[in-house]
This record gives C-alpha cells, sequence and structure tokens, in this order.
C-alpha cells in the first residue's frame, strides 16, 4: 500500500518535525545502513538518527543460508571494525557476548559462514534503538520552506498491513534499499506464473526439499549463487541419478579473481580512482571486470570437482551435466508439470532444447530502481548521460543547489564508484565517509592510502635522490 501525503502530527516537544528535524533518515536497512546505524550510534557529538524497513526483522539473503555456505570476505569486514577497530558493535564483541571468542580463535577461520554473519546482524540491529521495523517509507519531498526533507511512511501491523501513515522530518537522508533479483526476460513469465517450478536462487531454501525430490533439475547462472546452489543439490541428490544439469553465458565456470593485488580493486584507492574517471571510460571498463565479483570462490570450485570426482570412483559418470557458453532463447511450460527451455551455444552457433522439472535461476540481482521513492525529487536531481543519478565522490547524488539536504546512497553506485560498491568490504569505509561528510568533523579518521597499487599517473613532483633512478613524471596531454 501507498500511503499518501500526511498531516503533519501533533506537535510534540521532543518528536522530529519541520521545526526539529532529525539529522539523518536511513531508508532500507540491510547490512549497509546497518553499518551506518552502528558508527552513528557512537558519533561523540550525538546525531539525532531515524533508520526504515519494511520488513518486521533484520535479513539477510534467507534463501541462501546454505549450510557450510561462507562470505567471501573476511570476517573483518564487518559493520565497523574497517573504520572503527574497537567499536562495541564489531564481530569480535558479538564472539564475545556469546561467549564463543576462545572457540572461533581455535577454529583458525578467517572467512566465516553466511548464517554467521547474518546472526551478527542481527545481534547489531536489536541493540540499536534508531532502527525501525515495519516501517515502509512511501515518498520523500524536498520542503523549500522549511530547508528539509519530508519523509511519509507507512506502520505496518503484523500481516503486513497499513496501521498509520506518518510522516518524518530530516535535513539528510541516506538510500540503502539494496537490490532485488533479476530473472531473464525469456523466464520472467514461468518466474511470475503459480506452481511453476522457476525459482530464483533467493528463495533457494524455501524449496530446498522440492527441488531434491524433483527429477531433473536445471540451475543457470555460473556465479557463486549458482555454483553452491548446484553443489548443494549434487550433495543432496543420489549417486548415479542426479539428474542435474548446470547452464551458464559465461565462456567457463571461471573462479572469482582473488589474488592480493586484485583485491586491491576493493579499496578507498581504487574507488578514489575510479570515480574521477570519465563517464564513458567507467560504462567500458565495468562489464570487462565482471570476474572481479562474478567468479566463483575456488574452494567451492575445488568442492564441486571433488563430489563428482567420487562419485565417478567405480568406473561411472554421475548424471550431472555442466554447459557454459549458453543462453536461454525462449522457454515454456510442457505437460503442465516441466519445463522446456530452448537453448543456443553461442560459440558453435548451434541450438537445442531441455527439458527439467525445475529451474533455479541463480541470474544474480540489480539495484532496486529509484524512480517512484524519490519521484518528489526528480526536479531537484542531476543525472548523467545515462539517466542515472550523479554521485560525488562523498556518496551524494547531486542536487539542485537550492537543496541545502544531502541525499547519500549506499550499494547504489556502481556506475560511478566501481565494482567495490556491493562489496562488504567497503562497508564500514564508506559508512564513516558519509558521517565525516555529514558532521563537518571527523568522527572516524580514515587512512590516506589503503593499496599498494597506484593506479593512474598522478602529476606530482618527486625527490631527486642521487644515486636512485628518477621516478616515472607523467607527460603532459
Amino acid at each position: 500500500m501507498t500511503a499518501t501525503p500526511a498531516p503533519d502530527p501533533a506537535p510534540d516537544a521532543a518528536a522530529p518535525g519541520p521545526d526539529r528535524p532529525l539529522d539523518l533518515v536511513g531508508i532500507g536497512i540491510g547490512p549497509f545502513n546497518l553499518s551506518l546505524a552502528a558508527l552513528a550510534d557512537r558519533v561523540p557529538e550525538g546525531l539525532a538518527t531515524a533508520f526504515y524497513e519494511q520488513r518486521h526483522e533484520f535479513r539477510w539473503h534467507p534463501g541462501l543460508l546454505i549450510d557450510g555456505a561462507t562470505l567471501q570476505v573476511p570476517f573483518l569486514a564487518d559493520l565497523v571494525t574497517l573504520a572503527d577497530p574497537a567499536n562495541p558493535h564489531s564481530f569480535l564483541s558479538y564472539l564475545r557476548a556469546r561467549e564463543r571468542l576462545f572457540p572461533f580463535y581455535f577454529a583458525e577461520t578467517f572467512h566465516i559462514q553466511r548464517a554467521e554473519y547474518e546472526a551478527y546482524c542481527r545481534w547489531v540491529a536489536r541493540s540499536l534503538p534508531a532502527l525501525h521495523f515495519g516501517h515502509q517509507v512511501d515518498a520523500v519531498r524536498w520542503n523549500p520552506e522549511r530547508d528539509v526533507f519530508e519523509v511519509d511512511f507507512t506502520q505496518l501491523d503484523a500481516a503486513g498491513g497499513a496501521e498509520a501513515l506518518c510522516r518524518t522530518h530530516t535535513r539528510n537522508i541516506v538510500l540503502g534499499i539494496g537490490t532485488e533479483p533479476w530473472v531473464p526476460d525469456p523466464l520472467r513469465p514461468l518466474a511470475d506464473a503459480p506452481g511453476v517450478p522457476v525459482v530464483h536462487s533467493a528463495d533457494y531454501l524455501a524449496h530446498r526439499e522440492a527441488l531434491l525430490a524433483a527429477g531433473h533439475v536445471t540451475v543457470i547462472g555460473s556465479g557463486q549463487s549458482g555454483a553452491e546452489v548446484f553443489l548443494d543439490l549434487l550433495r543432496g541428490r543420489p549417486r548415479g541419478a542426479e539428474g542435474l544439469h548446470w547452464l551458464a553465458r559465461t565462456e567457463a565456470f571461471a573462479p572469482m579473481e582473488y589474488s592480493k593485488l586484485g583485491l586491491e580493486h576493493f579499496t578507498p584507492d581504487y574507488t578514489r580512482y575510479f570515480h574521477a574517471l570519465p563517464e564513458r571510460v567507467r560504462d567500458e571498463l565495468l562489464p570487462r571486470q565482471w570476474q572481479l565479483h562474478k567468479g566463483i570462490d575456488a574452494a567451492t570450485v575445488e568442492a564441486i570437482h571433488r563430489e563428482l570426482y567420487r562419485r565417478s570412483l567405480d568406473g561411472g559418470w554421475p548424471e550431472a551435466v555442466m554447459t557454459p557458453g549458453v543462453h536461454v532463447r525462449t522457454a515454456g511450460r510442457v505437460a503442465t508439470t516441466k519445463v522446456e527451455l530452448h537453448l543456443e551455444h553461442v560459440q558453435q552457433g548451434t541450438r537445442s532444447r531441455l527439458t527439467t522439472d525445475a529451474v533455479v535461476l541463480a541470474t544474480g540481482y540489480r539495484e532496486r530502481p529509484l524512480g517512484r521513492l524519490l519521484a518528489g525529487l526528480d526536479p531537484y536531481m542531476r543525472r548523467d548521460a545515462g539517466g542515472r543519478p550523479v554521485v560525488d565522490a562523498q556518496y551524494r547524488m547531486k542536487l539542485d543547489p537550492s537543496v541545502t539536504g544531502s541525499v547519500f546512497v549506499q550499494n547504489a553506485e556502481r556506475h560511478s564508484h566501481g565494482v567495490g560498491a556491493p562489496d562488504l568490504g567497503l562497508a564500514a569505509w564508506r559508512s564513516a565517509s558519509i558521517l565525516n561528510t555529514l558532521t563537518g568533523t571527523e568522527p572516524y579518521p580514515l587512512p590516506r592510502r589503503t593499496a599498494f597499487t597506484s593506479f593512474g599517473l598522478e602529476k606530482r613532483e618527486a625527490p631527486v635522490i642521487p644515486g636512485q633512478a628518477p621516478a616515472l613524471t607523467p607527460l603532459e596531454a
């Protein structure tokens, strides 16, 4: 339900209003806004904040919390540590509160399970009074007479129905509404139809038992989610009768780029470099960097091969087919209970059909559209040549100079800040950057350099040291 603009609530000396606006309103409570809320909670001068989330509790990819699946970033990439290691909302503080520090110490693990990361985030969420779940933000607008943003939201009851229409006022906003599952056009009618066994991997665990019982299952998508779903189904299905087919558009089931210098693309240094590039160059560069974030963790690749090899020890081959370089042209239902996929192999130029009992779409996620939510700000927004919001280096949308407040974005700026935008490892740093900008002070001092790689040529004078080769000096354009 979308709320119509509500009248201002009755005056309350303690409640935020147009004359007593909040410092910051966060829209959406995923890991990134949860990180911001955790760091904002410790700003010395104090900030008046409120974070609103439509769901009634914190959840993080619940359909993919497969037993044994781990994060692809170290545990230090929690909500706060890389900006404030002593923060009480750190992962190590969570372990201490749960009396699990010594078991974790002896486990000697750097990459924790996804389920443990979600449990940690839920622990943090329970400790922050500025978080408001069951609150659906409906509209945002700028009030030029009062120099504040108006945020209309609906309080939801336990069943998700509208309970009350409300409004609050704030000087600044941060968007953290995250991404949504993406379904390719040929499969969208089937995924939207009731009773058709086509599910996105975001909902995998809710359908796992039915998928294990199906005669034949097809997994589509070559990234980490597709690999984890394929491995989990492979482990759970009978030996010699696996009935699995794994399809991917990419030319190979490629491992993720995880070398130490490759990982420096997820540093603030690279983020600054990427943001300073011309828009045309950024748009050309992003698709070529897919293996930095869309490949498969090497340990998962090894586990899949090990499981397939184990099933071949008696001399037979498992009934599990893996075919890269294929895309789905069309799809439809067959005999009411099956799905027929029309496939094309790009390199061979050949086509074929595949009949399957169920399909899991590990086809990734897309940024949620901001148009409806920010329709009231559209006259003030500046857009790039692609129609996307212009986002400055401090994660602020570029607005008309008459708007004195700021709209910050989290994980909606890949086009301007690069592959690190959705990466958990940059969460704390980005949150700290936003708070430093918002307060005009430096509650969280940040390092000036974070990578050994120098990503571009800088025009600077280098000191000449006797006996040492001269440093590289860039030529003038």
